[in-house]
């Protein structure tokens, strides 16, 4: 599966530090114990689960990580223009909703 935008360059705005993080979303990442390291890692290294081509205002993704040995679920959008990334959501995925290999949802 492709990302809906071009991941050198997310990669490249990823290591220039041109990352948004949300207010909401650095909340959730601290109740959560989920550090921006892990995110990072989960949004360089980390496998895409996801695609939505459609989302608005820019494109976005879903990215399973496995640091600390947990899984981590990554949503964020890239802005190509900008070379921006927005970190939407960041989550430890459920076990009772997601099948164990963490991507997909059970029926």
């Amino acid at each position: 599966m492709e990302p809906p935008f071009d991941r050198s360059l997310f990669r490249k705005a990823l290591g220039d530090g041109n990352i948004v993080w949300r207010k909401h979303t650095l909340e959730k990442m601290i109740i959560r114990n989920i550090s921006r390291a892990e995110v990072l890692d989960a949004l360089e290294e980390g496998e895409l689960v996801q695609s939505y081509e459609y989302d608005k205002p820019f494109p976005s993704a879903l990215f399973l990580g496995f640091p600390r040995n947990r899984p981590v679920h990554v949503v964020a959008s890239f802005d190509e223009t900008a070379q921006q990334v927005f970190v939407i959501t960041v989550y430890e995925p459920d076990s009772t909703i997601f099948e164990p290999d963490f991507k997909t949802k059970r029926k």
